[in-house]
């Protein structure tokens, strides 16, 4: 069954305690997590023992699932320093994955854009930018596969691997089940896109649906890189992006992210309604 999650980031708090109290306050009870929300980098160089109790007593405190790490990074920065660092970095993220009782970590393809990871660059269709992709991943999924844990990706406009079908092709090159998808609609439109919706809905989720670890909840004002706005406040089609789910199998939640803290009420009372309307909720 669909159910609602939401990036703890969404709920601006001096604690991670605090945070959680705001899930549960809004009727949630499956969140994304990542660790800038306690002060430390998302991929830091070490995580101090008190820290990972710190955060396992928060969530054992209270009726929320810790359900995903944000393990992002620029797996293709065209300095190879930065990628050996961010491999490193996520070695240590892979290693509290256990402690925390968590079992997905989500991950950027990258760009070669030097300054922001989120930003589209030429060089993301070289031959050389998928091939840094590859190298980076077979060692990030076989920490995966040392520590039992699943990584995340998603096609997105501004990365490497921008399209489903691109998506695809990660997948049966490296060809492990600790390599799945998150899946976005609101990330699958590029540029004259936006007028293809159903066909753009539909073939993402003919190429992946099998493969779905989660599933993120936002919205899209026009095709192009602009999928980040709160969900039920844009022009995705939530009706067939929810009925594909539900058809591909998957029973996790709707990660929520991109919106404020004053639209969560909103948003969470869109998606509950489109789920009451597929018979779900």
């Amino acid at each position: 069954m669909l159910s609602i999650g939401i990036f703890t980031r969404t709920f601006p708090r001096d604690t991670l305690g605090e945070r959680l109290d705001a899930v549960v306050a809004h009727g949630l009870s499956q969140v994304q997590f990542g660790l800038t929300d306690i002060g430390l980098p998302e991929l830091p160089d070490e995580i101090a023992p008190t820290t990972l109790s710190t955060i396992r007593e928060a969530f054992a405190e209270r009726p929320v699932e810790l359900v995903a790490l944000s393990g992002t990074y620029n797996m293709i920065h065209p300095d190879p320093k930065q990628r050996s660092a961010g491999l490193r970095r996520l070695r240590v993220l892979a290693e509290a994955c256990a402690p925390l009782g968590v079992g997905i970590v989500t991950l950027c393809t990258g760009t070669r854009d030097p300054d922001y990871m989120w930003r589209e660059h030429p060089a993301n269709g070289d031959p050389e930018a998928w091939r840094d992709l590859l190298q980076a991943m077979e060692v990030a999924v076989a920490m995966a596969e040392e520590h039992g844990i699943v990584l995340g990706v998603e096609p997105e406009p501004a990365n490497v691997v921008d399209r489903p079908a691109k998506a695809r092709k990660l997948m049966d090159t490296i060809g492990s089940d600790h390599l799945q998808i998150v899946m976005d609609g609101a990330n699958l439109f590029h540029v004259g896109d936006l007028a293809r919706m159903s066909d753009v809905l539909d073939e993402a989720f003919d190429l992946l649906g099998a493969d779905i670890v989660l599933a993120h909840a936002k919205d899209l004002v026009k095709d192009g890189q602009a999928g980040n706005i709160a969900a039920g406040t844009g022009r995705l089609d939530y009706g067939r992006y929810l009925r594909l789910l539900q058809q591909a199998g998957y029973n996790g939640p709707l990660m929520l992210h991109s919106l404020d803290e004053e639209q969560a009420p909103t948003s969470v009372a869109f998606l509950r309604e489109r789920l009451a309307q597929l018979g779900t909720a």
